[in-house]
């Protein structure tokens, strides 16, 4: 049993050594299956060979300089072509500006005419005598009217905003916004350079300087558009110290700005006849006279009242109230007239406008919930010729002072 496992044991040993050769020699194979090949006639750069000597070297290094000199003169045209369009779009934006101030200071001025072909004037011209601006237009109804719309230096009052508590624009579009600013730089452009057919005298300043107006002197403005005419803008200016108003109306026909008018507008002497219609409310009458004092009694001075009362409940309240007033302010300018009849706005209205023989006077048809400013006041009066009737003013006055806002829509004066 002995001897039997020695021989087991010795051919266990060499059968593990065999496959361990065997092992060996495979592996070996595979290293040498795998290693890279090599070319016997390549030799190493730098080392052996012509090729990759000295003169290899400075042959590359001449390429590469070559190669990156043309790189650089290729930028350099291009920066050169790039100079030559960014000085031929500055050109070009130069003459769009100064096109832009012709434009501005309107190239209907009488200065400016010369700039423009005969032709593009006549044009310009014929559009702005058929639009409204110049001779007004036969309108079948009040429906008719094309409405202007009012703006500020800072809002935009618009219609479609409706009877709403704030019926501006806001924000007010960067494209409307530069629009009025241009036409507001225009019409002080034509107020401080004015034409010799301007109805306007030169006005010095209070050290004998030339009168210069600027943008804070810009009180309201109004535009509309008709559709295949052009927008007309109406602008009104005023310096604090001085009395009259500067009126310009600007006209643009789908082309450059074109002054149409520039007036001085002294309202110191127009007075506003208010009619009111009323019938019971005797405290609704409470809040408006103590609004009618604050506003036309101690601001403004140039109103008269008219009241025109229905029936006989509360007349006498009425009268009480005015009295009041006349005595505590002194106010005398007013009419009250009795009808004992059933209350009807409309009647009251043409009552309240026949009862009125003291002249020419701008009539205001008003309601006693109305509640005004001493500015609305002045807008009247810029807005309307005394004596000449305007139809649907109470209506559109309502809307008005309901909102606090100043006039906002005008109608023609020939209506």
């Amino acid at each position: 049993m002995s001897r039997r496992g020695l021989i087991l044991h010795t051919r266990t040993h060499w059968l593990l050594l065999g496959l361990a050769l065997l092992c060996s020699l495979v592996l070996f194979m595979y290293l040498l299956e795998c290693a890279p090949q090599t070319d016997g006639n390549a030799s190493l750069p730098g080392v052996v060979g012509e090729n990759y000597g000295k003169e290899y070297y400075q042959a590359l290094l001449q390429e590469q300089e070559e190669h990156y000199q043309t790189r650089a003169t290729s930028l350099k045209r291009q920066i050169a072509q790039l100079k030559q369009e960014l000085q031929e779009m500055s050109e070009k934006m130069r003459s769009l500006q100064e096109r832009k101030n012709v434009g501005a200071n309107g190239i209907g001025y009488q200065s400016n005419k010369e700039q423009a072909p005969s032709d593009l004037l006549e044009f310009l011209h014929s559009q702005i005598d058929k639009a409204e601006v110049s001779i007004g237009a036969k309108l079948p109804s009040e429906y008719g009217v094309i409405p202007f719309e009012s703006f500020t230096l800072m809002k935009v009052f618009q219609l479609e905003m409706g009877l709403t508590r704030h019926p501006e624009e806001k924000p007010v579009r960067k494209d409307k916004r530069d629009e009025l600013v241009e036409v507001i730089e225009a019409g002080l452009e034509v107020i401080n350079n004015p034409d010799e057919d301007d109805e306007q005298d030169d006005e010095e300043g209070p050290l004998g300087e030339k009168l210069i107006f600027n943008e804070n002197d810009f009180v309201e403005g109004y535009y509309r558009t008709e559709r295949d005419k052009g927008t007309q803008y109406e602008l009104f200016f005023k310096k604090a110290d001085l009395m009259e108003y500067r009126h310009v109306t600007l006209f643009r026909p789908f082309g450059p700005l074109m002054k149409v008018k520039s007036e001085m507008i002294d309202i110191t002497r127009s007075v506003i006849n208010i009619i009111v219609p009323l019938a019971e409310r005797t405290e609704a009458f409470v809040q408006f006279m103590q609004n009618f004092r604050d506003v036309c009694i101690h601001q403004d001075k140039k109103i008269h009242l008219t009241v025109v009362y229905f029936g006989k409940e509360g007349l006498s309240k009425v009268k009480s109230i005015l009295e009041s007033v006349t005595s505590e302010s002194n106010f005398h300018n007013y009419t009250l007239v009795s009808l004992n009849e059933e209350f009807n706005r409309g009647r009251g209205l043409n009552v309240g406008a026949r009862a009125w023989d003291k002249g020419e006077v701008l009539m205001f048809f008003c309601d006693v919930d109305i509640y005004f400013s001493a500015e609305f006041l002045n807008s009247c009066r810029l807005n309307a010729e005394p004596g000449a009737f305007i139809k649907g003013f109470w209506l559109l006055a309502r809307f008005w002072l309901w909102n606090d806002l100043s006039v906002s829509i005008r109608f023609p004066d020939h209506w």
